[in-house]
């Protein structure tokens, strides 16, 4: 057998030099060994390198430079689009990606659309490569929304926000952005996905009532009532060590966001609570949750709620995938198989033809 201590550095294989280097990096959060062999092999190879030597940001004190970084690393660099342009709303900003190519008769579809990061972390850069697959494959419209975060805004900052954004779209719907208010839709991911929920029960409520045609909710935070004390979903308990949101560190952003706790479960932070004429006035929509994510079923509670009142809702599990994986597109398969998903179903919803997706 060869002495490995005499092989030349570069005959060595290159898994054994990523393991040598996998070794060699002190890793501070590491995979629970419970979780492991649950999790998607892709995910916790990249985890390993790149985000084990980092402690969860729970852990260290709170400065608003830690939103210099990306939420989350791994997304894909943002696609193509007809145009995107940046305006001035109220007291935060909103992102217009519109599609290639001839605007329809009557307009794009148009979505509002809501970045994660635990109302805290995130900007409008955050989740361009998503708005931009939306943009693209479906044809639609995105309004990226750039809304205020916690701490330094606490709810319900981040809801007036989300109003006035929706608001802003239907007013300058035709002229501005060439949006047809017909097939207007809302989606977010995570803390964004809280938003968007929030917003359908809003518009739904309005005199008028404002109409919306699709949801499309990814990894959303629905009951912000959940935590490691009152575990009343299966999940918070399951997944507990899944890596990226611990039951801590959700609890962490419940305490940025929501430091009064008599707060969370009013409706409009938690919209599993919405009254009745709330979900009887809500759109279809689609659910992304990821199996390994204490948020899990939440989100399928939130989707078999929407089925009570006559909604045609599916909601789909991405198995063995955390949290993140959404913003992960650049590195994971799973993550690219839900942008794919995901824009596939708006684009069936809102009937129009999805261009290749790979």
């Amino acid at each position: 057998m060869a002495n490995s201590t005499t092989k030349p550095d570069s005959d060595v294989p290159h898994a054994t030099a990523t393991a040598l280097v996998a070794a060699a990096t002190t890793a501070i959060s590491p995979l629970h060994p419970s979780i492991i062999p649950r999790l998607d092999p892709e995910y916790a190879a990249y985890y390993n390198q790149h985000l084990a030597h980092k402690p969860g940001l729970h852990e260290i004190p709170w400065t608003p430079d830690l939103r210099l970084e990306p939420p989350q690393p791994g997304g894909s660099v943002p696609l193509t689009v007809g145009s995107v342009r940046d305006f001035g709303v109220g007291k935060f900003k909103v992102r217009v990606f519109t599609p290639e190519g001839e605007r329809p008769k009557g307009g794009w579809p148009g979505m509002v659309y809501f970045h994660g990061g635990g109302w805290t972390l995130g900007n409008i850069d955050t989740e361009n490569q998503f708005s931009s697959h939306v943009c693209k494959h479906a044809r639609t419209v995105v309004v990226s929304v750039d809304y205020r975060l916690a701490p330094e805004n606490p709810y319900p900052a981040a809801v007036e926000d989300a109003w006035e954004a929706l608001l802003w779209t239907r007013a300058n719907a035709e002229n501005e952005l060439g949006i047809d208010l017909s097939r207007l839709t809302v989606g977010g991911s995570s803390s964004g996905g809280n938003l968007a929920a929030i917003l359908t029960h809003k518009a739904a409520l309005a005199h008028p009532p404002i109409p919306l045609v699709f949801q499309l909710l990814i990894v959303p935070v629905i009951d912000n009532t959940a935590n490691s004390q009152n575990p009343i979903y299966a999940s918070w308990s399951e997944n507990a060590h899944a890596p990226s949101l611990t039951p801590a560190k959700m609890m962490w952003y419940q305490g940025m966001y929501l430091p009064d706790t008599s707060k969370r479960a009013e409706w409009e932070a938690s919209p599993i609570f919405a009254p009745d004429a709330g979900f009887e006035g809500s759109p279809n929509g689609w659910i992304a949750v990821c199996e390994l994510d204490v948020l899990r079923d939440e989100g399928v509670a939130y989707g078999e709620k929407l089925r009570k009142f006559g909604k045609s809702v599916e909601v789909k599990v991405y198995k063995s995938a955390p949290h993140p994986v959404m913003a992960m597109d650049g590195v994971l398969q799973v993550g690219r198989d839900l942008i794919s998903d995901a824009c596939v179903a708006l684009a069936a919803a809102l009937g129009t033809n999805t261009e290749s997706i790979s």
